[in-house]
């Protein structure tokens, strides 16, 4: 069976917070979840509710941190310290403004980028060694760097039908990460999934 493997979602527990931008780590991780028909389950002790899945014959742990966003290494921490998760098994799926939505990037290391989930997961663990999968989310017009209300708010009408590609392009490279390891998955799938269709166009 080999190591096991622990992919984490980032996103912000609680219904206020359901299908918001900042949840798209939640969203990719739900995905994957459903196509192993794995169930959840919340665990206090890790922080965290949890599915299990077998894929490519390796063991699988799916997370959703309930620690919100700012304190995700909390639960990475714990999760990693009580399966003994090495950092080539560890997976994070973040969401990114700086991406357009419909970009996936695949890394095996980096800096946070400012985002506050990272930046917890970092300090917690004291590395910036373990991949990421960030997924584009685009940012406003505007180019502010303040965007809190903009990643808290939901997925517009128009940008759902490029999400629902991104979401399955996203579980198609964790598991070819899980098969092949972290540079074919790169390879394969880094970079745009499809451009928004016009509001119009059908």
């Amino acid at each position: 069976m080999g190591p096991v493997h622990l992919i984490v979602g980032l996103g912000n527990p609680g219904t206020e917070y359901e299908n918001t931008r900042h949840n798209a780590g939640f969203l990719v991780v739900e995905r994957l979840a459903s196509r192993y028909r794995s169930s959840w389950s919340q665990e206090r002790k890790m922080q965290s509710r949890l599915a299990k899945a077998e894929v490519a014959g390796r063991k699988v742990w799916l997370s959703q941190p309930q620690t919100f966003m700012n304190l995700s290494g909390d639960a990475v921490g714990r999760l990693v310290d009580f399966y003994q998760i090495g950092t080539e098994q560890l997976m994070i799926v973040v969401d990114d403004a700086d991406l357009p939505l419909g970009q996936l990037r695949l890394r095996p290391s980096g800096s946070s980028g400012g985002h506050h989930g990272l930046e917890s997961i970092e300090n917690r663990l004291g590395s910036r060694v373990y991949a990421r999968q960030r997924v584009g989310i685009g940012r406003i017009a505007t180019g502010e760097r303040e965007i809190r209300n903009y990643v808290l708010g939901k997925f517009a009408a128009d940008e759902k039908r490029v999400l629902e590609q991104v979401l399955d392009r996203a579980a198609d490279q964790l598991e070819d990460w899980l098969q092949r390891g972290i540079q074919g998955a790169m390879n394969q799938f880094n970079g745009a999934v499809s451009a928004p269709l016009p509001k119009d166009s059908e």
